[in-house]
C-alpha cells in the first residue's frame, strides 16, 4: 500500500534513530500526525534547538549549553579521580551512581575492527589533564568489548608515565542475572574479580 510521501519520508527519517525499527517508525509517525499542530511543532523546535545549542564542553567532552559545563564547574567534584568514558551517554549512566570525581569524554568511538589506529584519537586532552598534577587515578570506564579492553590498555599505558593509579569498572555477573546464563568472558571476570564479603 502506497503512503503520501511526506508520511513515508517522516517514516524513512524515524528509521536513522538507533533501535527504532520499520514498525516502530510508522506507529511513532502516526503517533506524531495526530498531535495537535502546535505540540509537533514543539517536538521538531527541540530536535533542530539541541543540533544547534548542544555541544562539547572544551574541558570534559561532555555534552552542553554552557562552556565550561555544569560538572566541569562544580567545585564540590573530587580534581584527583579523573575518569574516562567513550560516550556522553556513559557520563549520564555513571552520574547515576553519584560519582564524584572529574572526567573526560573521548567522543570518538574506537573501532579496531575498523582498521582504526590508536594514533588516530585525540589525547592530548588526557594527557594535558595527567600533566596537570592534580589527578591521582585514573579511571577506565570504556564498554567491556575487544575495542574498550585495546584502548583501555593503550590509556593505562599512557597514565602510568605520570605515575598515575589507574582503575578501570569491575566486570562481572549482572545483580538479577542467572549464573547459568552468563557468557564465559564475563563469568571469568567476575571470578577474578571476586571480594571479600
Amino acid at each position: 500500500m502506497r503512503l503520501a510521501r511526506p508520511l513515508e519520508n517522516l517514516i524513512d527519517q524515524l528509521l536513522k534513530l538507533p533501535t527504532i525499527g520499520p514498525k516502530t517508525a510508522q506507529r511513532l509517525a502516526l503517533f506524531i500526525l495526530k498531535l495537535p499542530e502546535q505540540e509537533a511543532r514543539q517536538i521538531a523546535q527541540a530536535i533542530v534547538d539541541a543540533r544547534v545549542k548542544v555541544f562539547p564542553c572544551s574541558s570534559c567532552g561532555y555534552l552542553t549549553d554552557t562552556d565550561p559545563c555544569s560538572i566541569c564547574q562544580d567545585k564540590d567534584r573530587d580534581e584527583s579521580i579523573l575518569c574516562v568514558a567513550e560516550e556522553a551517554s556513559d557520563i549520564i549512566a555513571i552520574e547515576r551512581t553519584r560519582f564524584k570525581g572529574r572526567y573526560l569524554v573521548l567522543n570518538k568511538g574506537f573501532h579496531l575492527m575498523g582498521g582504526q589506529a590508536l594514533e588516530e584519537l585525540d589525547l592530548e586532552p588526557f594527557k594535558a589533564k595527567l600533566a596537570g598534577g592534580k589527578v591521582k587515578e585514573v579511571v577506565l570506564a570504556l564498554n567491556p568489548d575487544i575495542d574498550g579492553e585495546v584502548l583501555s590498555r593503550y590509556l593505562a599505558g599512557i597514565a602510568r608515565n605520570y605515575q598515575v593509579r589507574v582503575t578501570r569498572l569491575a566486570h562481572g555477573l549482572p545483580v538479577g542475572g542467572d549464573i547459568e546464563f552468563a557468557d564465559e568472558i564475563t563469568l571469568r571476570r567476575a571470578i577474578e574479580g571476586r571480594k571479600d564479603i
